[in-house]
C-alpha cells in the first residue's frame, strides 16, 4: 500500500480546501463543498472564503444569508456552523444522537430525571407560534415545568440538540452585530428534515463520508470522527470502501480518499494564506500533524488565527484599527516575509472595505 508523507498530505488537504490555488466558485458552491465551515465567530467565515476564493465579495455570502440559501446552526461536534440548506436538511437527523449526547456530557447531572422527549414537546410548543427567541427566553418559557436544571442547561439541550434550530439574520452578515435569535428550521426553509430510514441502511453517512474525502482526504476514519463527531460512520465507511482508494501514513495509519480527487506532488509550491479562527483545513483532522506542529497543535482549539506559509502554521495574526499584525512561529525566510505583508495588505484592505493595506511583521 502506497505511503503518504506528511508534505503529501499537506499538499492533498491544500488543494481539496481550495488553499492551494484560489477557485472561481460562487460562495454557495464553496460552502457545499467544504460541507459547511465553522461559524461560532460570525465574521470568520468571511475570511475564510476571501483565502479560498478569487474574487469574493462579502455580500454575497450576506445575501446567502437572507435568501435562506444558506443557514447557520448546531451540528459538526455540536458547534455552530454555516450550512447550505440542502445539507443541513439531509445531514441533521444524522447528527441528532451525537448531539443530544454531547449536551449530556457536559449538562448530564443538571438534566438527570428531564424526559427529553417531553421537553423536546414543551421546545416546540414555544416556537409554534413563529417568533425568533434567544436560547435564554426559550429556556425561561419552559423552565416553570423543569425548574431544577436552570436555563442554560435547559437552553442547550432545546436549542442545539433536540429541537432543529437556526440563528436569524442579522447574526452571520457582513459586519453586523447582534445577538443570537433562533426559529425552527422547517420554518425558516419551509422544509423538513430528511428522516433516516428504517432498514438500518446509513444513506446520509456514506454521502457525509464522500463529502468529507473530497474536502479533506486522503484521510483514516479517525478523521472522520474527529470533524463530524459521530462514532458511528465505519459502517457507512464499509458500505462505500469499494469505491474508494487506500494508503498508509507515516504512522501506518490507513488512509482512504475518492480516486480522482487531487493529490498534488509533494513539492508543488504553497502560496501564504491567512486562515481565520477555528478553520476547517486545521479542525477537519484527528492527527493535524499534516498541516500544524504538535507543538502548535494547541492554537487550532484556541479560536487563534494562523498563516499558513509553504502550507503549515507559521504565524498567528490579528486585525485591529485597520492593521493587520502578524506574529512569527518560527523564522520566515526573506521571500516568505515579503509574501506574508503581500497577503497580510490585501487582507487588511479586505477587512476594512479598501481603506487600508496596513500589516506589521512583529518580531
Amino acid at each position: 500500500m502506497t505511503v503518504l508523507g506528511t508534505r503529501a498530505l499537506n499538499r492533498a488537504t491544500l488543494a481539496r480546501q481550495m488553499l492551494l490555488d484560489r477557485a472561481d466558485l460562487p460562495a454557495l458552491d464553496a460552502v457545499a463543498h467544504l460541507c459547511g465551515l465553522q461559524a461560532q465567530e460570525p465574521q470568520e467565515p468571511f475570511v475564510g472564503l476571501w483565502s479560498r476564493l478569487r474574487a469574493f465579495d462579502p455580500a454575497e455570502l450576506s445575501d446567502l444569508l437572507v435568501r435562506r440559501s444558506v443557514v447557520r446552526t448546531h451540528l459538526m461536534r455540536r458547534t455552530v456552523h454555516l450550512l447550505t440548506a440542502e445539507d443541513v436538511l439531509a445531514w441533521r437527523p444524522r447528527h441528532d444522537a451525537m448531539l443530544r449526547q454531547r449536551v449530556l456530557g457536559t449538562y448530564r447531572r443538571e438534566l438527570a430525571g428531564v424526559d427529553l422527549g417531553e421537553l423536546a414537546a414543551a421546545g416546540l410548543a414555544v416556537m409554534a407560534d413563529g417568533e425568533p427567541r434567544s436560547m435564554a427566553e426559550i429556556a425561561r418559557a419552559v423552565a416553570g415545568r423543569w425548574p431544577e436544571p436552570g436555563t442554560r442547561a435547559l437552553g442547550e439541550m432545546l436549542v442545539a440538540a433536540l429541537i432543529p434550530m437556526v440563528q436569524m439574520p442579522p447574526r452571520g452578515l457582513w459586519r453586523a452585530k447582534g445577538g443570537v435569535r433562533n426559529t425552527l428550521l422547517s420554518s425558516w426553509l419551509g422544509r423538513d428534515v430528511v428522516p433516516s430510514p428504517d432498514n438500518g441502511a446509513d444513506p446520509a453517512g456514506a454521502a457525509l463520508v464522500r463529502r468529507y474525502l473530497a474536502a479533506y482526504g486522503p484521510a483514516a476514519t479517525a478523521d472522520v470522527r474527529a470533524w463530524s463527531g459521530l462514532a458511528g460512520l465505519p459502517a457507512a465507511v464499509a458500505s462505500i470502501r469499494g469505491e474508494l482508494v487506500a494508503f498508509r501514513d507515516e504512522r501506518g495509519r490507513e488512509l482512504l480518499d475518492l480516486p480522482g480527487a487531487p493529490r498534488p506532488d509533494p513539492d508543488t509550491p504553497a502560496p501564504v494564506r491567512f486562515l481565520p479562527a477555528f478553520d476547517n483545513a486545521l479542525l477537519g483532522y484527528d492527527d493535524r500533524t499534516r498541516i500544524v506542529d504538535d507543538a502548535h497543535r494547541g492554537l487550532s482549539v484556541a479560536g487563534t488565527r494562523v498563516v499558513l506559509a509553504d502550507g503549515r502554521v507559521s504565524a498567528t495574526w490579528t486585525a485591529e484599527a485597520g492593521t493587520v499584525t502578524v506574529t512569527p512561529l518560527r523564522a520566515l525566510s526573506r521571500a516568505e516575509r515579503a509574501e506574508v505583508t503581500e497577503q497580510g495588505q490585501a487582507l487588511a484592505s479586505f477587512l476594512s472595505d479598501g481603506e487600508t493595506g496596513r500589516v506589521r511583521i512583529s518580531p
